[in-house]
């Protein structure tokens, strides 16, 4: 569930997050190239957070380790989970303050990679996705671990959950709750994203578009939410942020109608670095138990949620990117007999909406139709970004084609709204939202709405990548109205 974030300053929340940027330069500058000062940079502070939120139930978290050993328990995730008051732990006798007194590199070395080895094992597949350990050499042998490690101990920051007090008993620097240190992480990785923006766009959806689909999927049915549990989905969910913000969304939302929601988020990513974010995003905010629904791997060949079906899902695909190992992983075309892309349709049970291999974008938006709730009031509602090939690629009886007449005769087609040009970050191509539902209001039923927002922008001041211009809250509101005015 979201956390309200409260008692830190916004000003206070810029200074924690300049102060960690500011580190890449201090400490990485001469040993890594700019762009991967990340891979450094992000895992450290996870790893400090988790360090100080730890802290005071360390000693508690030691002792049930030595009694678990004792009695011979091997499987000791749970009660040490209890100790711990979090869904993660650390069992090696150090915490991170301890490691730098070490003078020795050597020393500094093994202590560092015990201290690693001692998190719980979802901490561990963060790591290991980060590839964090690889740095270690690289750190050792330029001499600046035990620099890096005295940085993220600095005085002047406090990423603990407590505050610091002064020796008066006045507060020096408040606490850090959960959510304003999620604010804190998803705004270091938009940085470091905006710096490497020929490849941001991969992994990260500008956060102007990413709210205009989440009003899209939830102001229409804002009046019908009910108090209860509901279920968002992105089968493509990169760093997390899309999730992250349709999760806030829903939650205010649901707060301005006197209602009681309990979101879970489900994701899946393939690119390792990325699915290390989201997860570590997750955790560092507290939502350790989320955490446990996201999947890494491919979605197409190796579906992590094959019996789920959820309340609201959006995405936005790799387009033009071709999905030709998948395919071969599922059989090939002729083996291909998964019911998320071989459905019953007028008639033809073997309706076949398997795509070519260049552009594997449509067939993530079969995957989605396929986890539609069929038997709730609401039933599912899906936002999804394309290019332009997913309007008109495929003849007739091609797997593009017999998509895009799956949905229409099925009458799940709501309305497509075009967006400005170089709106993202690494692409100047047009772009399209499609929105969906399987609970059409009877004045949309046969129709379906196309909305022209290519004018509605603001120009940026620096290009971000290809992004030379944003959407405004005034653009957002003026393409939701006229979605709602369906004009």
């Amino acid at each position: 569930m979201v956390m309200r974030g409260g008692g830190v300053s916004n000003g206070n929340l810029s200074w924690v997050t300049n102060f960690i940027w500011g580190i890449a330069d201090d400490v990485l500058r001469d040993v890594y190239v700019r762009g991967k000062y990340r891979d450094v940079i992000l895992p450290m502070v996870v790893i400090r957070r988790l360090d100080a939120v730890l802290e005071p139930t360390k000693p508690a978290v030691l002792e049930m380790k030595k009694s678990l050993d004792a009695a011979g328990f091997v499987n000791q995730d749970s009660a040490l989970r209890t100790a711990a008051g979090q869904a993660f732990y650390n069992t090696s006798p150090f915490l991170l303050r301890d490691l730098r007194s070490r003078a020795r590199i050597q020393q500094l070395r093994a202590d560092f990679e015990a201290y690693l080895d001692g998190f719980s094992p979802n901490v561990q597949e963060i790591l290991d996705k980060f590839k964090f350990r690889n740095q270690i050499q690289t750190l050792i042998d330029a001499e600046v671990l035990g620099a890096l490690i005295e940085k993220f101990l600095d005085h002047s920051i406090n990423v603990a959950p407590t505050p610091v007090f002064a020796s008066d008993g006045t507060v020096r620097l408040p606490g850090l709750d959960n959510h304003a240190m999620g604010t804190i992480f998803e705004e270091l990785i938009r940085r470091f994203n905006e710096e490497n923006n020929e490849e941001a766009g991969e992994h990260f959806t500008p956060r102007d578009v990413v709210r205009l689909m989440a009003d899209l999927i939830f102001l229409p049915v804002a009046e019908q939410i009910e108090s209860g549990t509901y279920l968002v989905y992105d089968g493509a969910c990169g760093t997390g942020g899309m999730l992250t913000v349709a999760e806030e969304r829903l939650a205010e939302l649901a707060d301005e109608h006197d209602k009681e929601v309990s979101i879970h988020l489900f994701g899946q990513e393939i690119n390792p670095e990325t699915f290390a974010i989201s997860k570590a995003d997750l955790l560092i905010k507290g939502e350790g138990e989320e955490a446990e629904n996201f999947r890494f791997g491919s979605t197409l060949s190796q579906d992590g949620f094959p019996s789920h079906e959820f309340d609201f899902m959006l995405s936005n695909p790799p387009y033009g990117k071709s999905w030709k190992t998948d395919l071969e992983k599922m059989g090939g075309k002729g083996g291909l007999n998964d019911p998320r892309f071989v459905v019953h349709h007028a008639g033809d049970p073997e309706h076949s909406l398997v795509t070519r291999t260049s552009d594997g974008q449509m067939m993530f938006l079969a995957n989605m139709l396929s986890k539609m709730k069929h038997n709730t009031p609401l039933g599912s509602r899906i936002a999804e970004v394309h290019n332009g090939s997913a309007l008109f690629t495929g003849d007739a009886g091609q797997g593009e084609s017999n998509i895009r007449r799956w949905i229409i005769e099925n009458d799940w087609l709501e309305a497509i709204v075009a967006l400005p040009l170089n709106i993202f970050y690494n692409t100047g191509i047009a772009t399209y939202i499609w929105v969906l539902s399987n609970r059409k209001p009877a004045h949309r039923r046969g129709k379906a709405q196309l909305i022209d927002a290519t004018g509605w922008r603001q120009p940026l001041r620096k290009n971000l990548g290809k992004k030379n211009c944003e959407l405004s809250a005034d653009d957002i509101r003026r393409i939701v109205d006229r979605y709602l005015a369906f004009e």
